[in-house]
């Protein structure tokens, strides 16, 4: 198209029912990925009495920071193009309490059979050398529109509450320097991570001690009162096994 050309009105509302058609789908996708994590929070937590996932959020960018994307990387400016290559349109982030949690919401997310990871970056055992440490996936999910199922490509963040906490303040730094941080902050910022780093480590340690007492506590009877709502009496199971085997 000439760039002196003005689109007519119907063009543009062609592409603009495009358009949002396809950030809904990111939307939708984002919705898909939420549910299952909100499944495997509770899941896991009454079958092992403990929540591995502390806190979810998640972002959709603005149809104008695609663009900008877009342009920045120079991708081609059509909705298949700004799929394929645009990775992070729809975001997830996963907070959770310990460094094992991470792994074990990751192998939760991995064993889900409509769930595709695409790529994984692991920023946990090879940080950035700004001391930045996350656990990245890019993955598909189905969407099921009233006419299709679309695929869409969802980045999930899975970081500690200390990770996570360096990581909002290392950006607030670089937004305010605009990138342009000066060498002394971008040395404290490495020592915070550093420190955020231990301070994981200390708090897993009294964990795992917390958890063989919670163990031990368990072991005595000591059932938390939300997992006994859901614990059958024995009078009906006694009644299931009736039913599954009657008595001649």
């Amino acid at each position: 198209m000439p760039a002196d050309h003005t689109p007519d009105m119907d063009s543009l509302l062609e592409l603009r029912d495009e358009f949002t058609r396809f950030m809904m789908s990111y939307r939708f996708g984002i919705d898909e990925v939420m549910t299952k994590l909100n499944i495997l929070r509770d899941e896991f937590n009454y079958v092992h009495d403990y929540n591995p996932i502390e806190h979810v959020a998640s972002r959709l960018k603005s149809p104008d920071s695609i663009i900008l994307k877009a342009r920045r990387k120079n991708i081609p400016f059509t909705l298949a193009d700004i799929k394929e290559q645009v990775l992070d349109v729809a975001g997830v982030r996963v907070t959770c309490s310990f460094q094992s949690d991470i792994y074990k919401v990751r192998d939760m997310l991995v064993g889900q059979q409509d769930l595709t990871v695409l790529e994984e970056r692991d920023y946990i055992a090879e940080p950035k050398p700004n001391g930045y440490k996350s656990l990245h996936l890019i993955v598909q999910v189905p969407v099921y529109m009233s006419d299709r199922v679309e695929p869409v490509t969802v980045e999930i963040q899975i970081r500690t509450i200390a990770m996570d906490f360096w990581a909002s303040l290392e950006h607030k730094i670089y937004y305010k320097y605009d990138k342009a941080v000066p060498a002394e902050l971008i040395a404290e910022l490495k020592d915070a991570a550093d420190t955020a780093h231990r301070l994981d480590q200390t708090m897993e340690h009294l964990h795992e001690e917390v958890l063989q007492i919670r163990s031990a506590a368990s072991a005595a009877g000591q059932i938390a009162d939300e997992r006994e709502r859901l614990v059958p009496s024995r009078e009906v199971l006694e009644q299931f096994l009736r039913g599954a085997h009657p008595r001649p």
